[in-house]
Order: C-alpha cells, then structure tokens, then sequence
C-alpha cells in the first residue's frame, strides 16, 4: 500500500513520503535562513540523511527504538580547539523518524525539519536550549 502525505500547505498536490533529497533541501534551506554569524561557521559542517540512526550509536545513547532519535550533532563546537584526526562536524538526520513524527504530530515538515536542524546546529555553537528556541524562531518561515 502506498501512503500520500501533504507537504506544508495543504493547497499543494498530494506527494509520496518525502525522500532523503527532500528532507535535505528542506535542511539546507533552513540553515540558509540563519543569520549572521551563525552561517559563516557553517562551511566545515557535513550534512548527512539517513534512513535510521546507526545501531551502536543508539546503543550509546541509551536510545532503545531506533525511531527514537531524529537528528545528532557530532563534532567539536566552535571555539573548542582542534585534535590531530578531528572529523568535520556533523549533522545527521534520519529520515525514517522524521516522518514518524511528522505524521504523528502533525507539524507541517519544513517546520520540524527547522527545528531539528536548528537544534543540532545549535551543539555547534554550544547553545543552550533557551537560545536554540531563540534561534529557531530567527529562522522559521
């Protein structure tokens, strides 16, 4: 069977479950959205969709259901000096949560991928949760 899901307006024609390139040109418009000088320190920050979180990392994090964890920040925040063998920063999104949570809430998806991709964004920064609500009003549509 095939589900159809309305994107943000519900005037638009009716869609398929929205693909990883969709979930990432709805992320990089938001990260578009942040202003100055948040953009900026952006340029080494990798952004990745996948389906689900990778088993061990839910295991880390004591995530027993794997649509448990919609996006991950990995990396060193700005500001935090530099290790021989440093990765990129990271932004991981799962897909497959995403739209769970999507469908369950109801919050049309550009506005839970903002969120999303604003709050991982903001352990970049070192933001706290207060500042990262902040933020995400700064760049919500």
């Amino acid at each position: 069977m095939l589900y159809v899901f309305p994107m943000h307006d519900a005037g638009q024609p009716p869609r398929f479950a929205p693909t990883r390139e969709d979930i990432e040109k709805l992320a990089l418009a938001a990260l578009s959205r942040l202003p100055e000088p948040f953009r900026s320190h952006l340029s080494n920050v990798v952004l990745f969709v996948e389906e689900f979180a990778d088993p061990d990392i839910l295991k880390e994090m004591e995530i027993d259901d794997p649509y448990g964890l919609t996006g991950l920040y990995s990396g060193r925040p700005v500001g935090a000096e530099a290790q021989t063998g440093d990765l990129p920063p990271t932004v991981h999104l799962f897909r497959r949560p995403l739209l769970d949570e999507w469908v369950e809430t109801g919050v049309p998806l550009d506005m839970l991928i903002t969120h999303v991709v604003v709050h991982e964004i903001g352990h970049h920064f070192g933001l706290s949760d207060l500042d990262m609500h902040v933020l995400e009003d700064m760049v919500t549509l």
